[in-house]
């Protein structure tokens, strides 16, 4: 039966990886463009699911896909506009998380006992979102024109997403054991006989 310690320990992981999702959405690090110039200047260009920065635009960010942006291709918008939703979707599935995870911590045996099955549920569909989100992000990388040029890459808001898909699931796979392979917990002290004593 999974204890009361292992859930907190589940809870304290699953808040570091739900941070990592927030992180991931607000920051615009999903794709990333980088090319040294023949006079030795840097060119830089950063994608996010919200908005664009580039080291020679003025303002350096920008909402992203504008809709300039999406006069050449409308499919390239929806599937990225459609990524940022399944990962703002997935916030709204950890949260629901977070609070299942409070509610079994804060209830009885029976809640611990039986809280696992909801809180693993929710875990694996919060991944499931966030893996979707990603491989929109991967396909478009991989088929879309504009990431043809040598220099783009997926960077590190991508793979916060990515670990923070993976975490979900080994927390969910870790619940589940614990609570086949642990022997039921007690939630009394037996009481001395006080006419042994």
């Amino acid at each position: 039966m999974t204890r009361q310690i292992i859930y907190s320990i589940a809870l304290g992981v699953f808040v570091c990886t739900t941070a990592m999702t927030i992180t991931s959405i607000l920051t615009p690090h999903w794709v990333s463009y980088s090319v040294t110039a023949d006079t030795g200047a840097i060119f830089t260009k950063y994608i996010g699911l919200h908005k664009s920065c580039s080291s020679v635009d003025e303002p350096k960010c920008r909402p992203f896909p504008s809709d300039d942006d999406c006069r050449d291709d409308q499919f390239f918008c929806s599937m990225w506009r459609s990524s940022g939703f399944l990962l703002s979707f997935a916030t709204i599935v950890e949260l629901a998380t977070l609070i299942t995870f409070l509610v079994v911590i804060a209830g009885g045996k029976y809640k611990r006992e039986m809280g696992w099955k909801l809180i693993g549920g929710l875990l694996f569909a919060d991944a499931v979102v966030e893996f979707a989100s990603m491989g929109i992000v991967a396909y478009l990388f991989d088929n879309d024109s504009q990431f043809v040029i040598p220099g783009w890459g997926l960077d590190w808001s991508f793979i916060l997403c990515t670990v923070s898909a993976s975490v979900s699931v080994l927390i969910a796979a870790s619940l589940a054991a614990s609570a086949w392979i642990l022997p039921p917990e007690d939630d009394y002290e037996y009481l001395e006989d006080p006419l042994d004593a």
